[in-house]
């Protein structure tokens, strides 16, 4: 399968309507990876509007536990070094 570019989940965004990472296509439209279809161990994003697929790069450590149970915002990581 030949697929038109390779993204880390870390570089994609987070639409919380979609319940998915998303990352845009260069037909305008967005290539989204539903959190179901990643527990399923895909890796393919697909763009409802064209015929362009993308490969996400991840682990399952990246997929945050607030997202699996239904939603919502990804927990952002705590920064290194900064004091409170």
């Amino acid at each position: 399968m030949t697929v038109y570019d390779e993204v880390e989940i870390e570089d994609m965004e987070w639409n919380v309507e979609l319940n998915a990472f998303t990352w845009s296509c260069p037909c305008g439209d967005i290539f989204r990876l539903t959190v179901a279809e990643m527990r399923a161990g895909e890796e393919i994003a697909t763009c409802p509007s064209c015929t362009l697929i993308l490969r996400v790069i991840y682990d399952d450590g990246d997929i945050p536990e607030e997202v699996e149970a239904g939603g919502g915002v990804p927990p952002t990581p705590p920064a290194v070094g900064v004091v409170a």
